[in-house]
């Protein structure tokens, strides 16, 4: 990274979005390559309306612009904001300045791939060269793309990721030198703008995130493969929110992973651990590149045979599963940990959505919208990419996944601490009666009412699960021979 120079240069155009950070930055990089840098941030109506429906998201958002600025000021330049449509406010920077090219980071939903190449266009038009750049995944979708037989795209997962581990390490590199400037800014970003009373988010910064990945690396990292289904055990990497603001590079994630594991006294599982959280890393890139070869993710589920499918729009049981009162523990204490911190154990979600879409029947757009409410992290895509796989609807999917609480309460949280942290109705409870079924005449029951009062399971897990697979048989693959090893003429619901 380098200082203003003092002399006249060409300049270029960066508007960020989901990458407010200066440093291992393909954009930036790339956007250099013409020129130094004057960098921009656009507040248009959409992210307004997205960091509304979230005041952690919006306080964190916030805290990281500021801390993007002082980056920015730190090395001579400095932010200009501007609000207001990204065509009309970019096309005019550019005309203002000067500005031989525009660049900014593709993201992968559809309305944004949309307003992507709405803001190409427009640009060309206007005689400016136009830099988008794929800078959020590991690899970019076209580099794996010309692996593939067709060249268009992966639509598994296993050979994808296969693909994607050969081509590690990723290497990104070049020199950014930044514009001096007395451009006029708008004021940036607070929470007081959009109606919220939050504070800003502490500890948010690059170097802050840089840090943390650094603490993770040396150790937790390499018990990723436990702490990943007990969410009792030991915190996850917990970077999500970082690398889906684009504060933290997924490739220095990647990186340091790689690094760490040049390590020769690494034990086997500690080894296996590592290689489980590139395959997370991995399936993010997964889930971006079919954004990018779909023309962006949208309501309409990628797996064509689901598309005829109708799930529930509501409930009678959908605003226990809201607050966190379903009667299955594990479900509950995953819906009271989102409500309390803005985030949810990697085990916790996958079990809280299956019993939505599965349980409960309902749309998995209904689910996506609830956890928007109080998700910190920032990626439309890859929020309804996630909701696609945990509803059996995304490309890579055969069958649903559908989720036995109990029985995964009981193997993954044995003895309750995960429930009992988030749940204190259940903490004084034995283990032999916490996740015990409702039809053993032997065990203890809860008192219903009360102020510490917690209810029984609102659906009949077996007979709901049953019922699904039924319809799912019926109507999107026909009558077929039930499975092997299935009862009562469907496969088992009780995973």
């Amino acid at each position: 990274m380098s200082a203003p120079s003092k002399t006249t240069a060409p300049r270029t155009l960066f508007a960020f979005s989901h990458d407010l950070r200066v440093r291992d930055h393909r954009g930036l990089i790339a956007a250099a390559r013409f020129g130094e840098v004057v960098p921009v941030l656009v507040i248009d109506r959409e992210t307004i309306a997205r960091l509304r429906s979230s005041p952690r998201r919006l306080a964190y958002y916030c805290a990281a612009v500021a801390a993007l600025d002082h980056e920015l000021r730190a090395l001579g330049s400095r932010l200009i904001v501007r609000r207001g449509q990204p065509v009309a406010s970019l096309r005019s920077l550019a005309r203002a300045i000067g500005a031989v090219a525009v660049g900014w980071s593709i993201d992968y939903d559809a309305r944004a791939i949309r307003a992507s190449r709405d803001l190409q266009s427009a640009l060309e038009e206007a005689g400016v060269r136009v830099l988008p750049v794929h800078d959020a995944p590991v690899m970019e979708p076209e580099t794996l793309a010309l692996a593939h037989p067709d060249g268009n795209g992966w639509r598994a997962f296993a050979p994808y990721f296969a693909a994607w581990r050969a081509q590690l390490p990723v290497e990104v590199s070049g020199d950014v030198r930044f514009a001096a400037h007395d451009i006029p800014s708008e004021a940036l970003p607070a929470p007081r703008e959009f109606g919220s009373d939050i504070e800003l988010a502490s500890g948010v910064s690059e170097s802050a995130a840089a840090e943390k990945l650094a603490r993770f690396v040396s150790g937790p990292l390499l018990t990723y493969g436990v702490a990943r289904r007990v969410p009792s055990v030991e915190r996850t990497a917990e970077l999500s929110v970082e690398v889906s603001f684009g504060v933290l590079a997924a490739r220095r994630a990647v990186a340091a992973a790689l690094e760490r594991a040049t390590d020769p006294f690494l034990l086997a599982e500690e080894r296996a651990s590592i290689e489980l959280w590139l395959r997370a890393l991995a399936q993010r890139d997964f889930f971006f590149q079919l954004g990018w070869f779909s023309d962006g993710f949208d309501d309409e589920p990628l797996q064509a045979k689901m598309r005829g499918f109708r799930f529930a729009q509501t409930h009678p049981g959908i605003d226990a599963w809201r607050a966190g009162m379903t009667g299955f523990p594990l479900v509950d204490a995953g819906m009271r940990e989102l409500h309390a911190t803005g985030r949810m154990h990697p085990r916790a979600r996958s079990i809280a959505a299956s019993f939505l879409c599965f349980d409960l029947g309902v749309d998995w757009r209904v689910g996506r919208q609830e956890w928007e409410r109080y998700l910190i992290e920032d990626s439309p895509a890859l929020s309804i990419a996630n909701w696609q796989w945990a509803a059996g609807v995304g490309a890579d999917l055969a069958y649903p996944r559908i989720y036995h609480p109990l029985k995964q309460a009981r193997r993954y949280d044995p003895h309750g601490t995960y429930v009992r942290r988030w749940i204190p109705e259940l903490a004084g409870l034995p283990d032999a009666v916490l996740f015990a079924d409702l039809d053993d005449p032997t065990q203890l029951r809860l008192p219903l009412y009360g102020p510490r009062s917690y209810p029984p399971p609102i659906v009949d897990h077996e007979a709901v699960a049953r019922a699904f697979l039924t319809r799912y048989r019926n109507e999107v693959e026909g009558e077929r021979p039930a499975a092997k090893g299935s009862s009562g003429g469907t496969p088992s619901a009780t995973r």
